[in-house]
Formats: C-alpha cells, structure tokens, sequence
C-alpha cells in the first residue's frame, strides 16, 4: 500500500509540474516569431494611359533605392483583372496571419474620364506572385447608386476589433464633394460586406481623396488628399479605426509647393521612422520625406532613386524569402 500511495503521489507532483509547464510556457503559435524584413516591395501603376494603368513591381533593400521587377513592364494583367480594362492606385496589404496579401486598386481606364468609373478590385495571393481577383461594381452591387460619378484609391487596413479587413475608398455623388467611406470585405476578400459608412468628416466639407491609414502608438493616422482646393496632403487623428478623426493640423505636410497626391506611408525596418512619400502628378516624379512622429517632415530627395516612374502606389515590407521570391518570378 505504501508504495501504491508513494508511487500515487509521485505521479501527481509530475502532472502537476506539466500543467505548470505548460501554463508558463508559449504555445507553438506564441514562439513563432514575427516576420523578419529585409527588403520592401513598392507596388504602382505608370501613368494615364490604358497601357500603363497596369500594376507594376520594384524591390528594395533599404527602402530608399528601388528596382523595377519585369523591366517595369506589368506583373498583373488589368485585362483579366478589371472591368474597364485598366487599374489605378494600388494598395498592398500583409495580412494579419502575417503570410496572406492583400491587393485592392481602382478599377478605371482614365481616357475614358474622371467621372467614367464606378468600381474597385479586390485581389489575394499567398505568395506575391499568383493572385485571384474579383471586380467589384459599386453601382451595380448597391440601390440608389444612380448618381454615382466615381470610385477612387481603394486601401485596406485589419481591424483587430472587428477581426475583418476594411476597405476604405473615396466616392463621388453629383454635385457632392468627394467622401472616404468605409466597408468590411467578407471572409474570402471576394466581395463587400454590408453598406459604405463615411469614415471622415472634413470640417471645411470639401472633397477628400486618396486616404491612407497608419496606426502607431494606438492612434488612426488617416492621411488625405484635399482634391478641390490647394491640391496636397493633410492629416486626422484617431483612437478607433472606423471614426472619430480631428484634423491633427490644418496645413499641409508634403515638403513641396508642386501638386500632390497618393500618399503612401510605411514603417522603416530598422525602426528608424516612417517614410512619407507622394505622387507629385504634375512634375513627373516622386518625392519621399521621413518622419519620427507624423508632425514633423523631412524631404529626403537625395537619398532616393528610382529606376522607373511610379505614379501613386504603395509600400510594404517584405522577408528576404519573399524578396528572393519575386525576383525569380519576375
């Protein structure tokens, strides 16, 4: 009998010392780590023509010195991606499970007009290199959309809360100005789920275009372009995703006095900073600028080449695995 209790007792000390274990240390999916980035990959389109409103790739290292990828020639065919046979403004997205992409861009073929499309495209991939896509026609998915004009500069953002990825976009209805709205895309990023709800409401309601959203110390940066005034960037803050944005400041915070639009921000891998950047449409170039807090910044022109002409795209930052990947594909 005693050792039946010894050989008992012994038995528990040992599953008690497992659950503790357990208890203490990380599940499997706790010890991965996160990614480790060596590289960026700058996603654009070329210019105002149908050829050119295509979706093109270009690799970094440091995040100031791009290469184009496929000569500068397109990685995606807008023909088999589109409605109107060309893409604008794309924006690229690592999902939240850290190894998914998202890619969204406005479905339009500028010679047709400014005021010609009505729709976004919603694209995945798992590898950066094979994508599937779904055209989404605003007017067409939703009543009392008659007066509808145009569909501008998609971008998607995760919303923790919601555990759903947000697009968010900019509508034009009539005579009204333009306004960002915001809709969840459903599980598989193949459609739209529920009705567009304005994200931002300017005080001077007057038109807005182009946002784009950065969180950083549990703040909303939503950066936008100001479209029938002085054409350039401003900024609203926010402590919620879907809401709540107060203009941070009331000028503007591209480093030129040239117009500009697209904005596109991206953390620096080293931790240094974010990058700013813009398409300076009318001058045929890009312009970076580097900031440490969203307040303050900085021009950094002669820090940056480019080996192509972008017009307004976006950056995310890539492993080296996936840097070697696209190389090889494109």
């Amino acid at each position: 009998m005693m050792k039946i209790s010894v050989s008992c007792f012994t038995f528990r000390l040992v599953l008690l010392f497992i659950v503790s274990l357990a208890m203490v240390l990380p599940s499997s999916a706790q010890r991965q780590s996160k990614p480790v980035y060596s590289g960026y990959l700058f996603t654009y389109f070329t210019g105002n023509d149908k050829s050119k409103e295509q979706i093109c790739f270009a690799l970094s290292e440091d995040g100031y010195h791009f290469k184009a990828l496929n000569g500068n020639q397109p990685v995606i065919s807008s023909a088999d991606i589109s409605e109107t046979g060309g893409v604008r403004d794309p924006h690229i997205l690592r999902g939240a499970d850290g190894k998914t992409f998202y890619m969204v861009a406005t479905d339009m073929v500028s010679a047709k007009g400014w005021n010609s499309n009505r729709g976004l495209v919603l694209m995945k991939s798992n590898d950066l290199v094979h994508w599937t896509s779904k055209a989404i026609n605003i007017q067409k998915k939703y009543a009392g959309q008659d007066s509808l004009l145009r569909v501008w500069a998609p971008q998607t953002i995760y919303d923790a809360k919601a555990k759903k990825y947000m697009v968010y976009f900019s509508t034009k209805y009539g005579h009204e100005p333009d306004k960002i709205v915001y809709v969840y895309a459903n599980k598989d990023f193949t459609d739209l789920e529920g009705e567009p709800k304005q994200l931002f409401f300017n005080p001077d309601h007057a038109a807005c275009i182009d946002g784009d959203i950065q969180e950083k110390a549990g703040k909303f940066y939503l950066f936008f372009k100001t479209e029938d005034r002085r054409p350039g960037i401003k900024i609203a803050v926010s402590d919620r995703l879907t809401g709540g944005y107060v203009m941070q400041r009331n000028d503007y915070v591209q480093q030129t006095d040239k117009p500009v639009e697209g904005a596109g921000t991206f953390p620096l891998n080293d931790g240094s900073g974010y990058i700013l950047m813009y398409d300076m449409y009318t001058s045929g170039r890009y312009q970076f600028t580097r900031t440490v807090d969203f307040r303050n910044f900085k021009a950094i022109d002669e820090d940056v080449s480019l080996d192509f002409h972008p017009r307004h795209g976006t950056i995310m930052p890539l492993t080296a695995e996936e840097m070697i990947r696209l190389r090889k594909a494109w």
